[in-house]
C-alpha cells in the first residue's frame, strides 16, 4: 500500500483496515443461522460450511427452495450475500457452489440433483479443472499436461490411475466427482496446532509498558481460542518488529520462544511467559510497528502430562477462574474482564 499512496491520492482510492474480530463475529452469526436449517454442520472455514440436508430438505420444498431461503435469511439478518451449492458429495457440492456463484442463471443456488445428467456433464465440460476442490495451481498444471483440462476430463479419469500419479486424495476426488462419497462430514474442526495473535500499531510504539499492554491483550485473545478447542500450550513465542518500510529508521526485529514448565491454557500463566520474553527482547530507542504472540507445542487438555510437583487444587482454581473469565466475556463482551497488565 505504501508504494501505491501517490496513485491512491491521484485517483481517490481509500484503504480500509482489516477487522478480524468483526469477520469472526459475522462468521459465527452465519453459522448460527445455518444450524437452524440442519443440525449436522461442518464449519470448514470462516466463510464456508457443509451441511447434511437429505433428511430435512423435503420440508423446504426441495434443495433450491431451501438454498434460497438460506440466502434470504442470511442477507436479511447479517447483510451478507452468500451462495449455496447442493450435491451428493462434498466435492460436487463445492462445484455446485462455484457454478451458483459464477453463473447468474442459477440465482445464487445450484442443486445438481435437479439437473439432468447431460446438463451436469455439460457444466463440468465448461469448468476448468483448477476449480475442483483440492486441485491447486501446480496439480492443475500437471493435469493439463496430461490432457485433463476440465472437470469432466478429470471425472472420466481412472481413479486408480490418478491415485498412482497424485496419491489417494486425487483418487477420492475422482470418485466424489462420480457421485461416490468419500469425505465424511466433520462435525468438529480439527484443533489448531498453533494459535497466533498479532497486530500492527496505528502509530509507532516506543515504551516497554505500551508493548506489555499490547502483548498481554494478544495473549488473552489467543488463550481464549486455546481453551475453546480444549488444548494446552507448552510454549509461548513473543516477537516485536520495527517498520521495515521506513529504511531510514533504525531497524530491529526479535523473537523469543519461552517454554512452560507445565503446559497450560491459563491466561495468567501464558501472560507471565509472554511478558518475560518481551522483557528479554525489548530494546529501547526503537519505534516498534508490530508485536505478537504465538501459542505453540499444543496438546489436548484431556491427555496432558502431569509433572512431579503437580498441585491439583491450584489447577482446579485455575480452571474455575478461566471458566468464569470466558463466561463473563461471552456474556458482556470481550475484555469486560482482563488481566491488569492489559491496561485500562
Amino acid at each position: 500500500w505504501f508504494k501505491m499512496k501517490d496513485l491512491a491520492a491521484q485517483h481517490g482510492i481509500q484503504a480500509l483496515s482489516s477487522n478480524y474480530t468483526l469477520y469472526g463475529d459475522m462468521s459465527n452469526r452465519v453459522v448460527s443461522i445455518l444450524r437452524d436449517f440442519a443440525p449436522d454442520i461442518e464449519v470448514y472455514s470462516i466463510d464456508e460450511s457443509f451441511l447434511r440436508v437429505e433428511s430435512v430438505v423435503r420440508h423446504y420444498g426441495g434443495g433450491v427452495a431451501m438454498g434460497q431461503l438460506m440466502r434470504e435469511r442470511i442477507q436479511q439478518w447479517t447483510g451478507l450475500p452468500v451462495c449455496a451449492g447442493l450435491g451428493p458429495t462434498k466435492t460436487l457440492a463445492k462445484l455446485a457452489n462455484h457454478l451458483a456463484k459464477k453463473n447468474p442463471e442459477f440465482n445464487g443456488v445450484c442443486d445438481l440433483h435437479v439437473l439432468s445428467k447431460p446438463e451436469r456433464l455439460q457444466w463440468m465440460s465448461q469448468t476448468d479443472v483448477g476449480e475442483v476442490w483440492g486441485v491447486g495451481r501446480r496439480i492443475a498444471l500437471r493435469l493439463q499436461a496430461m490432457g485433463v483440462h476440465t472437470v469432466l476430463d478429470l471425472r472420466r479419469q481412472s481413479p486408480k490411475h490418478m491415485q498412482a500419479q497424485f496419491g489417494v486424495v486425487m483418487e477420492r476426488t475422482c470418485n466424489e466427482l462420480r457421485g461416490v462419497s468419500c469425505l465424511e462430514l466433520e462435525d468438529v474442526a480439527p484443533p489448531k496446532q498453533q494459535i497466533m495473535s498479532s497486530r500492527s500499531f496505528g502509530t509507532p510504539v516506543i515504551t516497554l509498558s505500551e508493548l506489555r499492554e499490547a502483548v498481554a491483550s494478544y495473549v488473552a485473545k489467543a488463550a481464549e481460542k486455546l481453551r475453546q478447542q480444549s488444548s494446552v500450550a507448552a510454549a509461548v513465542q513473543v516477537f516485536v518488529q520495527t517498520n521495515r518500510f521506513k529504511a531510514n529508521d533504525p531497524q530491529y526485529n526479535a523473537g523469543l520462544l519461552v517454554p512452560l514448565i507445565d503446559p497450560s491454557s491459563d491466561t495468567l500463566a501464558l501472560t507471565r511467559a509472554a511478558i518475560f520474553g518481551l522483557d528479554v527482547i525489548y530494546k529501547p530507542g526503537y519505534q516498534y510497528k508490530k508485536a505478537g504472540v504465538m501459542l505453540t507445542m499444543l496438546s489436548s487438555q484431556a491427555v496432558r502430562q502431569e509433572t512431579l510437583f503437580d498441585d491439583p487444587a491450584a489447577r482446579t482454581r485455575s480452571a474455575r477462574l478461566m471458566a468464569a473469565l470466558d463466561t463473563v466475556n461471552r456474556t458482556y463482551g470481550r475484555n469486560t474482564l482482563r488481566t491488569g497488565v492489559c491496561g485500562t
